[in-house]
C-alpha cells in the first residue's frame, strides 16, 4: 500500500511537471525567458521530488554556492544516477547538459526538453564546436550550466576519468567553474556498498522503469560537497582545468575522513 501511495505521489508530481512544462513552452516565445522559467520550475519541482524519493540531503559548504548566487557559471559534478539531477536541481536553478541519446528517449527525452536541457552528441565530434558555442552562449545569457564530464552515469564505485573537451565552455564563456561532489551514503539505513549500490546507481544498459520501481518507497541519505571554485579559467588550458576539477571531485569522493 505504501508503494502504491508513493507511486501515485510521483505520478502527480510528474503530471504537474508536464502540464506546467508545456504551458511554459506554449506561452513563452522568447527562448531565453522560456529557459529561465523552465529551470525555475525544475528547482521548485525537484525540492518536492527529494521528499518523494525519500532523499535526505546534506549540503557541505553551502556558503560557496551562495557566493555565486548572482553569477553565471559552469558547475561540474560526478554522475551516478538520474537522481543526481533531482539532488542538484533542488539546490540551484541549473541548465543541464545531457546526451542526444537521452533526448531521443521517449520519456526522459520529453522530461529533458521541457526542463530546458542542452544536448551534446559525443558520438559525432564534428558537432562539438557548435555545441560548445551554444553552451557558452547560455552562460553568457546568465544561466548556471551543469556538466557531467564522465560522459555517462557510473556504478558509483569511483569517479571515472573526465572528458576534457567540454571544459572549453568555461574558456569561451570566461566564467567561474564550480566543482561539486555527490555521494549516496545509505539506503534504508544501510551503508551503500557493492551489495546494494545498484539500487541507487543507474548506468550502462539498465532500464529506467524497473530501476525506478525498485527505488520507490526507500530512504536515501545523500551528500553534496561544494568544492573550491576556479575563478580565472582563462589562465589554464582545458586539460589543466579538467585535471584540477577532477582531482578535487575524485579526492572528495574517496575521502570519508574530512569535508574539503
Amino acid at each position: 500500500m505504501n508503494r502504491i501511495r508513493v507511486f501515485l505521489h510521483h505520478f502527480s508530481l510528474l503530471s504537474s511537471f508536464f502540464i506546467t512544462g508545456w504551458w511554459i513552452v506554449l506561452s513563452t516565445k522568447d527562448p531565453t525567458l522560456k529557459r529561465q522559467r523552465q529551470v525555475r520550475h525544475n528547482n521548485h519541482l525537484c525540492k518536492k521530488l527529494l521528499k518523494a524519493f525519500g532523499i535526505k540531503l546534506k549540503v557541505n559548504h553551502p556558503e560557496r554556492l551562495a557566493a555565486l548566487k548572482d553569477s553565471a557559471y559552469l558547475m561540474v559534478s560526478n554522475h551516478v544516477s538520474y537522481t543526481d539531477i533531482i539532488v542538484l536541481a533542488s539546490i540551484e536553478e541549473l541548465v543541464f547538459i545531457t546526451s542526444v541519446e537521452m533526448g531521443n528517449n521517449p520519456f526522459l527525452g520529453s522530461v529533458t526538453r521541457l526542463g530546458g536541457s542542452l544536448y551534446t552528441n559525443r558520438k559525432q565530434p564534428v558537432s562539438l564546436k557548435k555545441e560548445i558555442e551554444n553552451f557558452s552562449r547560455a552562460i553568457r545569457q546568465g544561466f548556471k550550466v551543469l556538466l557531467f564530464p564522465e560522459a555517462t552515469s557510473t556504478d558509483g564505485s569511483t569517479v571515472r576519468e573526465f572528458k576534457r573537451s567540454l571544459f572549453q565552455i568555461a574558456l569561451d564563456a570566461n566564467c567561474t567553474i564550480l566543482p561539486v561532489c555527490i555521494k549516496y551514503l545509505t539506503i534504508d539505513g544501510q551503508k551503500i556498498d557493492d551489495s546494494n549500490r545498484d539500487l541507487v546507481a543507474w548506468y550502462g544498459d539498465m532500464e529506467f522503469v524497473p530501476h525506478f520501481m525498485k527505488l520507490l518507497g526507500r530512504k536515501i541519505e545523500a551528500e553534496i560537497t561544494i568544492l573550491e571554485s576556479i575563478v580565472q579559467p582563462e589562465e589554464k588550458t582545458r586539460a589543466e582545468l579538467c585535471m584540477a576539477v577532477y582531482s578535487q571531485i575524485h579526492d572528495c569522493y574517496h575521502d570519508s575522513r574530512k569535508i574539503v
